[in-house]
């Protein structure tokens, strides 16, 4: 390594390396290139307000150079901020706007705020127009817009999208970008949802705060993932030529209302280099196929493609006013096919525009809206059957017809068929008479000529080269038996000449009967006398038919129904004889008994909820309640089985443990598929205790006082679901004025309120004060929730 030179500082290892040295030139190349570049921009200003002046004050070049130092030297500002000045006033142009809003904006606003001033905007915008209206191709206006105009508001990146007659999109420019990402997005097809795509379909500014929250994929999302985005459609003359996306490498807060409007100008100058410069983009990036139809494809091209079409076609070109703005469409040409609705010869609408030869193109047919559109975004507009009276009028308000709008370069061309109302009648019609098995006729009754539709021939089971059959003969095709309505018929159509219709059954030469309900009409001829019969054969054979079975089926219905009528009358017999609503009192010293049964509200609900208080040759009281699962006649016997079952074993004397096991064996053994709940209680009035067992059932309330609890749920499964089982019980003391309420489910169950609530609204309601325990469960039922149309059976004992 050579050592250092002397008085300078050590060469460091990189830049005294080979590699480094190199890398150092190269940069500083850069560097003088960005200079070079500066420079020249910055003189193409100058000369150019240097020419306003020689215009405005008519002396020479020299003067005018002296008159611009001098006047920047008075103003204090750069030959060169004064040089955009001047610009700005001279052309009036969307980049002065942005100037003078941001000027309006900036007004009053403290020093050092970090605003730049409007010379240094003026300035940046005017170098950046120059450079791009100097550059060869998209990709250094892209290049000059991000370093000229975008970098000092924060952009890392821009991208220049141009559209497709197809809506494709072509990234024609990039700056801040890698290559082989801009190498990936340089083609877009049509239907991918972009960024770009958006703004173009949309015709409108979208701003992303964050182009990966908002989930729409674009160029450069995975190298910036929370920067915000701007994609503002780049357009002249109310055409989209392209799109211009500005990319910050951080969320985007709202840009204020000069830094919008210098966006809008940069995406204006876009689309005017979008129309200058050649399609081919640097890099070898364009669209498949190139773009069709903006090169050597003009309004004189396609009004000669539109004389080839067998539809009416209208050739359109853009009208702007004087500011650039569309306005208006023009009629270049309107090719053989088309008619004027008011009549005018087709000469003189060529040329005319389209907003004042038919006014209603912009009232609620939105025609004119589409066809600008289209001009806009280039995206084709086809729609079939719509209504379409703003531009032929002469076209009944119930016809339709099939639109085709579409770009070529700078053209439009407007495409319509009218679709044929009588013949698509006649197609509707034929439909109709196929599905409805309907054949039409018509029978000249002088000439003797007999006219029939296609389908008469397949209903009368006659080859279309057999005769048709004609109304006078008709009764020799049908069934004897319906020779007299036949005749009825005939007379009254072709003596009484009524009209008339009447439903025979047909016999057909290949053996087949079918049922026929035949309509004429008489038609009257010139002399009054009668001409012909028209009318219709319909086969009505498959109505017929379902009409038998309806009756069939309603007969059988109907005995169905009475037979389950009567078999749920029977059932409710028997089940009140055994559980009537209410009971006898209960010979029980010291203790009250009551009992509610409600039945079911609906007859053909039948259950099988029972109850049971009997004195036991003990002297002790069996209290029960139960639910065989189920309704109608298998419930009600299961419920007797298993109620007459508990009374025969509690004279045993065993505990209700117990019992409940050995009911579980009936009801598992000895019943069909019987399943029950219950809750079973033995009271012994001499010392006032209740012991109880439960078997899948609510546990008893009891009531003290002004509280009311439920008792704890026991062990024990519901009866009959296991061959052998035990079951838990336990002893209750009851003090005087002690209430036990036993109950089924119809009581608290609710389709739509779990059974803990309903529960708990039943405890609210037996708290309340009573006028005695026959009040109580009065109470209890009238105020009941319940909405499952079940039984309920309720048993109280009050201890006195």
């Amino acid at each position: 390594m050579p050592p250092p030179r002397a008085g300078g500082p050590p060469a460091t290892p990189d830049t005294a390396a080979p590699d480094g040295r190199l890398a150092a030139t190269v940069e500083r190349l850069r560097g003088e290139v960005r200079a070079a570049h500066a420079a020249a921009e910055g003189r193409a200003l100058i000369e150019l307000a240097k020419g306003v002046i020689v215009e405005r004050l008519g002396c020479g070049p020299a003067q005018a150079a002296r008159q611009l130092a001098e006047l920047a030297d008075r103003a204090g500002l750069s030959r060169l901020e004064l040089a955009a000045d001047i610009i700005n006033q001279a052309a009036r142009d969307r980049l002065a706007e942005a100037t003078d809003t941001f000027v309006r904006t900036a007004v009053g606003e403290p020093p050092g705020a970090g605003t730049p001033t409007a010379a240094s905007v003026a300035v940046r915008l005017r170098t950046a127009e120059s450079a791009a209206l100097g550059a060869g191709d998209t990709q250094a206006v892209a290049e000059s817009l991000l370093r000229h105009a975008l970098e000092p508001l924060g952009a890392v990146a821009v991208a220049i999208w141009t559209t497709g007659p197809d809506t494709s999109l072509s990234l024609r420019g990039h700056a801040g970008f890698g290559p082989d990402e801009a190498a990936r997005w340089h083609y877009v097809p049509p239907g991918v949802t972009t960024a770009a795509r958006q703004a173009l379909i949309g015709r409108r500014t979208i701003r992303y705060a964050s182009l990966a929250a908002s989930g729409i994929p674009s160029l450069g999302r995975g190298r910036h993932p929370d920067g915000g985005r701007v994609v503002v459609p780049a357009g002249t003359g109310g055409r989209i030529h392209g799109v211009l996306e500005i990319c910050w490498a951080r969320p985007l807060d709202p840009l204020p209302q000069a830094v919008e409007r210098q966006i809008e100008a940069l995406a204006e100058l876009c689309a005017h280099t979008l129309e200058t410069l050649p399609e081919a983009s640097p890099g070898g990036f364009a669209a498949p196929g190139g773009l069709p139809g903006t090169g050597g494809e003009g309004a004189a091209a396609l009004a000669e493609l539109s004389d080839g079409l067998y539809d009416p076609a209208l050739v359109l070109t853009p009208h702007l006013d004087e500011a650039g703005r569309l306005v208006d469409f023009r009629i270049r040409h309107a090719n053989a096919h088309f008619q004027d609705p008011a009549g005018r010869p087709r000469s003189s609408v060529d040329g005319a525009l389209l907003l004042e030869a038919y006014p209603a193109t912009a009232g609620g047919s939105e025609l004119f809206e589409r066809i600008e559109r289209v001009y806009a975004t280039g995206e084709p507009f086809r729609a079939r059957r719509v209504r379409l009276t703003a531009l032929v009028d002469q076209v009944p308000l119930a016809s339709l017809a099939d639109l085709s709008i579409s770009r070529y370069g700078a053209s439009v061309l407007f495409i319509w068929r009218v679709e044929d109302e009588s013949a698509r009648l006649a197609s509707l019609l034929q439909h109709a008479q196929r599905l409805g098995r309907v054949g039409a006729f018509e029978e000249d009754l002088v000439s003797g000529e007999i006219t029939w539709h296609g389908q008469l021939y397949e209903l009368f089971g006659r080859a279309s080269t057999e005769p048709p059959v004609a109304l006078r003969d008709l009764a020799g095709h049908a069934h004897p038996d319906d020779a007299d309505t036949i005749r009825r018929f005939l007379q009254k159509v072709l003596d009484q000449r009524r009209v008339g219709s009447a439903a025979f059954r047909m016999l057909r030469h290949d053996g087949v009967t079918r049922h026929i309900r035949v309509t004429a009409e008489p038609a009257p001829g010139g002399d009054g006398g009668l001409q012909s019969v028209r009318g219709a054969y319909q086969d009505i054979s498959a109505q017929h038919w379902t009409e038998v079975a309806l009756t069939a089926t309603r007969d059988r219905l109907a005995a169905t129904e009475e037979a389950a009528e009567e078999r749920n009358r029977l059932t409710l017999q028997l089940q009140h004889a055994i559980m009537p609503p209410a009971m006898p009192p209960l010979d029980a010293p010291g203790l009250d008994v009551a009992v509610r049964y409600r039945p079911a509200e609906s007859d053909s609900l039948v259950g099988g909820d029972w109850y049971d208080a009997v004195v036991l040759p003990s002297k002790k009281v069996l209290l029960c309640v139960g639910d065989v699962a189920g309704h109608g006649v298998e419930a009600a016997t299961g419920m007797v089985v298993l109620r007459n079952a508990l009374r025969g074993l509690a004279v045993t004397g065993a505990g209700p443990g117990q019992l409940l096991s050995w009911l579980n064996s009936v009801a598992h053994h000895l019943t069909a598929h019987v399943t029950a709940t219950a809750v079973c209680g033995v009271y012994d009035p001499e010392n006032r205790t209740l012991r109880w067992a439960r078997a899948g059932h609510l546990p008893p309330v009891l009531v003290r006082g002004e509280e009311a609890l439920d008792l704890p749920l026991l062990r024990g499964v519901l009866l009959g679901a296991l061959a052998e089982t035990d079951y838990e019980e336990t002893e209750l003391r009851l003090e005087p004025g002690d209430t036990v309420l036993m109950y089924t489910d119809g009581l608290v169950e609710r389709r739509d309120t779990a059974v803990h609530d309903s529960v708990a609204h039943l405890l609210a309601v037996a708290r309340q004060p009573s006028d005695g325990l026959e009040h109580r469960l009065d109470q209890l039922l009238a105020r009941s929730k319940s909405d499952t149309d079940d039984d309920t059976c309720v048993v109280g004992v009050q201890v006195s």
